[in-house]
């Protein structure tokens, strides 16, 4: 005979869920068991992750303020290239007033000798660090997945082909071909001109010769996934290698891709201001972070406001997708816990 309330009564009272005999929770009577897809537990450990999710609430805040960077220069700035002669001092060439001449009217200042504000340069130059890094990124997951499923599928000589070709493409000189590449371009190609045909050739530069990285990872992943179960019941049913591929292989590797493509971003961020440093990126006065960094070598000393702005919108910016991509791995784990 037992005195008291039951054991599950006990446990309600006191706001705990009872336990069956081995540990679990119980289910409660009538209700059924609610199963979490691998989506949902992904984004369950996401958002546990408080350093990542800042980092994502960041790289959302540059995205809309690179899509958004008329109406915000319209209301918080000046026109990009507008001079403001009358406000720089022509005996040392620099803004009027402490701090670079940063006011209400101009947030971070302004440029030393011709007076444009700092603000709206370094909004616009965002749009033009993300479109590149964005795009180079997509071309370069394109080619680098394709590549390696093709490789780590099929193996043999054709494995042994891709993976030569890929170590040729990691040896080569990247740096010193897109300086030569980009210092060749005519003015005029393919139906594009100016800033357009200047930013086509960075994302081709960028994007074609950085998809071995990529490449590699996914054929590593296709090398194991080729022996799994599920791929041979499905050989084994009749399916052939573009079914294979594209619905057993692929979705598999969809998390891998994903995180990689978010640490290839700020890679490519900082290649593309490498370049606009050594004045090969997007010719002026359209803006560029590396750009106004080139720019700023020159006048540190007297305004260090000047690379001291384009500076951090490039460390924030690569910091931001780094935290994220890192914390979108840990969340894609299966072995995380």
């Amino acid at each position: 005979m037992t005195i008291g309330p039951e054991p599950s009564t006990v446990d309600t009272l006191l706001g705990e869920e009872p336990l069956d005999q081995s540990g679990a929770p119980k289910a409660s009577a009538g209700a059924p068991i609610q199963g979490r897809s691998l989506r949902q537990i992904a984004w369950s450990r996401l958002k546990r992750d408080r350093v990542a999710m800042a980092g994502g609430a960041i790289v959302v805040l540059l995205v809309m303020v690179a899509f958004f960077a008329p109406l915000i220069v319209r209301l918080l700035g000046h026109p990009p290239n507008e001079f403001h002669q009358n406000l720089i001092d022509p005996a040392l060439g620099v803004p009027y007033g402490r701090f670079g001449g940063m006011s209400w009217d101009f947030l971070f200042g302004l440029e030393p000798q011709n007076g444009r504000d700092l603000f709206s340069r370094i909004v616009y130059g965002s749009r033009v660090s993300l479109l590149i890094a964005f795009f180079a990124t997509l071309l370069s997951v394109v080619i680098g997945t394709v590549m390696g499923i093709i490789s780590g599928y099929f193996g043999g000589w054709v494995d042994a082909v891709i993976s030569r070709t890929m170590d040729v493409f990691l040896a080569f000189p990247l740096l010193l071909f897109a300086i030569a590449l980009v210092g060749v371009v005519p003015g005029e190609a393919f139906g594009l001109t100016g800033d357009t045909l200047r930013i086509a050739v960075l994302i081709f530069i960028i994007g074609f010769f950085n998809w071995p990285y990529i490449g590699r990872i996914v054929r590593g992943q296709a090398l194991s996934l080729r022996e799994r179960e599920f791929v041979d019941a499905a050989r084994s049913l009749g399916a052939r290698w573009p079914y294979v591929i594209f619905r057993e292989v692929l979705p598999n590797l969809v998390a891998p891709i994903l995180v990689y493509a978010t640490l290839l971003i700020p890679t490519n961020i900082l290649f593309e201001a490498a370049l606009s440093f050594l004045g090969l990126g997007v010719p002026p006065p359209t803006a560029t972070w590396g750009g106004m960094l080139s720019e700023a070598v020159h006048y540190y000393q007297v305004a260090p406001h000047f690379m001291i702005f384009p500076g951090l919108a490039i460390f924030i910016t690569v910091l931001a997708f780094n935290l994220f991509g890192d914390g979108l791995r840990d969340a894609l784990d299966p072995r995380a816990r």
